[in-house]
């Protein structure tokens, strides 16, 4: 046979490329998120939000998002480097750090929508499986489905610390307690003092006493942030109960130790520095002039 040189040309990719980018890459669970923002066709344009949970190295993101034609749109947002501010400042990707970002989360969303006194959620953590339920006053709570892109949904994912968190802030996010750690697959049920101690860094508690015992060479160069500011295993539970009081308190971006801190407007008006305003033809014309004026003199 002859030989036939094969010409893929632009032609050739628009009808043959992979539909999805993202699916090619695999970046996005296409089969997963048609479910997620497929909304029922009698909410009349309602946005339906999704809980976006995403782990870094070093950062929690965690995000509000309804998705429309357009694209998708963040209604608020909440990091674990924000932690600091409100005194947890290690251990920012641990299970009890994933807690913490989701009740921020939780708290900045429904202070946003003026909701954040009618949903007060799980004032004090206690480990029990809670959902949040409508008002005394019949007014349903700001729901949304947990988002956990590529993530292993197993049991005792730091994925499930987020939503937990979450929860626990007010916003209604419909799940089970069956990925919880704690709770026991013959019985079918939850111990919740097992869960408390996850959400108060009580596991992070257990592992530095017992390399305090068994090899303290080891414990001081791998805790020795812990230490240099302090922070001992029994301390741990405090220091997060402070932190979520604190929270709930201010969950808006804004550091609460810093009075002088730059607001928003601050910020809009140095991006509006270097951003093109449209002049009209009087305006331009003077310019000319300006600088033929200039050139001349």
């Amino acid at each position: 046979m002859p030989f036939t040189k094969v010409v893929k040309n632009r032609a050739y990719y628009s009808r043959y490329q992979t539909k999805y980018r993202r699916r090619r890459e695999g970046k996005t669970d296409y089969y997963a998120r048609k479910r997620l923002i497929t909304q029922a066709k009698n909410k009349y344009n309602a946005p339906k939000y999704r809980l976006v949970v995403r782990f870094t190295n070093k950062d929690i993101i965690m995000q509000i998002i309804s998705s429309e034609i357009v694209g998708d749109k963040v209604l608020a947002a909440a990091y674990s480097h924000e932690l600091p501010r409100y005194g947890i400042k290690h251990g920012l990707t641990n299970w009890a750090a994933a807690y913490a970002t989701g009740l921020l989360l939780a708290r900045r969303t429904l202070t946003k929508l003026g909701l954040n006194e009618e949903f007060e959620g799980v004032a004090e953590a206690d480990g029990e499986y809670k959902l949040t339920e409508e008002s005394e006053e019949g007014r349903r709570p700001f729901k949304a489905v947990l988002d956990v892109g590529l993530k292993r949904t197993s049991t005792g994912a730091r994925v499930f610390g987020a939503m937990k968190g979450a929860s626990d802030g007010g916003i209604h996010i419909p799940h089970s307690e069956s990925r919880f750690p704690g709770f026991d697959i013959e019985t079918k049920e939850l111990e919740a003092e097992v869960l408390r101690k996850y959400i108060f860094g009580g596991h992070v508690a257990e592992y530095m006493e017992t390399l305090a015992d068994d090899d303290e060479e080891r414990y001081k160069s791998q805790f020795q942030q812990y230490l240099d500011d302090g922070i001992e295993a029994d301390g741990l539970e405090e220091m997060y109960q402070e932190a979520h009081s604190k929270i709930r308190e201010n969950p808006n971006l804004e550091d609460p130790d810093n009075k002088d801190s730059k607001g928003k407007d601050y910020w809009k008006g140095e991006s509006n520095k270097y951003r093109l305003r449209k002049i009209s033809r009087e305006e331009r014309r003077k310019n000319v002039e300006k600088k033929i004026a200039e050139k001349s003199s």
